[in-house]
């Protein structure tokens, strides 16, 4: 069996964040555009995580444990995340309440 390092963990972060920034070049509707960027933001948070554990073995803290600064911020990624699914499906709502669609190319239509 093969160990699980952190090289398993980047790749997998590589992964979601090119499906994020695929989906976010291709789509046109808002919400999927929505879903790419909270694709990027947990591909960011996994990152975190992983550079936080890992060298946790060679450079521990005072108490002798893993230091926790890579959970934390993925903790903050995971809350602003939270705040803007909030706001964007607020946007969202409004537009298609608005234009009747929720296509992005259509929104240039609210400069006028």
């Amino acid at each position: 069996m093969i160990p699980v390092g952190p090289t398993h963990f980047l790749v997998v972060s590589a992964i979601v964040f090119a499906l994020g920034l695929g989906v976010i070049v291709t789509k046109r509707n808002a919400i999927a555009v929505l879903f790419g960027v909270e694709l990027i933001l947990n591909a960011a948070a996994l990152n975190f995580i992983v550079f936080s554990q890992y060298p946790a073995r060679l450079r521990p803290d005072e108490t002798g444990g893993p230091p926790l600064a890579g959970q934390v911020v993925a903790i903050f990624v995971i809350i602003l995340a939270a705040a803007e699914a909030a706001v964007a499906l607020a946007i969202v709502l409004n537009l298609f309440h608005i234009l009747d669609t929720i296509h992005v190319d259509e929104a240039d239509a609210l400069k006028e």
